[in-house]
């Protein structure tokens, strides 16, 4: 439990970390969702084998809704989770010298969708290729995984800050990224997203059961 607790904590830190500083000025600008899909892929595939790569507490919901997590390994995970976000945000925050970009404006209506859908798109594709038996040991999870978050960061990112991750959320809400009273609009939609990829993951049966 001890290491997977670490590398769940690692795998938060970078992921949170290279959103910290692609979008703090001057940043990453438009190639920023690359670099942070990117970074996700390779913290999947390094720590998948050992944690299974979550970094992401409405990942966790998912895979503890569908069964394939404990309770006990639940709430460490989300703890991991947050603790590497918090880590990251003070490391990103001391390199910029604690400059922010500004927290951005959002509408709660627009942003609480995208972060919704895009949390369900996240959530239910790792579902399908990372908890069904049939697929166990497959080569492209860690890819499939990263290029569901640039693909949502490219497409709302504008809308929502593109979090899909209560960690990055609250590491984006630290860093001054996004303003503190949206956060609720970010946990919100993320969890939801999470609950409704499970909800639909096992309605279809699409598990080891089918």
């Amino acid at each position: 439990m001890t290491r997977k607790f670490i590398v769940e904590v690692i795998g938060a830190f970078f992921l949170v970390f290279t959103v910290g500083n692609c979008v703090i000025p001057p940043g990453a600008g438009g190639l920023a969702p690359i670099a942070i899909g990117a970074s996700l892929m390779i913290m999947v595939y390094a720590g998948g084998h050992i944690s299974g790569g979550h970094y992401n507490p409405a990942v966790s919901t998912a895979v503890f809704l569908r069964g394939k997590l404990s309770a006990t390994e639940y709430v460490a995970y989300v703890i991991a989770q947050l603790i590497g976000a918090v880590l990251a945000a003070g490391g990103a925050s001391y390199l910029h010298g604690g400059a922010g970009a500004g927290p951005g404006a959002i509408h709660v209506g627009p942003a609480m969708l995208a972060e919704f859908l895009f949390t369900f798109a996240l959530c239910y594709m790792v579902l399908n290729v990372a908890t069904v038996k049939s697929v166990e040991g497959n080569s492209y999870y860690g890819l499939a995984i990263g290029s569901t978050v640039m693909v949502g960061a490219f497409s709302v990112g504008s809308i929502s800050g593109g979090a899909f991750n209560p960690a990055v959320a609250v590491g984006i809400t630290l860093l001054h990224l996004s303003a503190t009273g949206d956060l609720w609009v970010l946990l919100v939609g993320e969890i939801l997203g999470a609950i409704a990829a499970a909800g639909i993951f096992r309605a279809l049966n699409m598990g080891d059961e089918r």
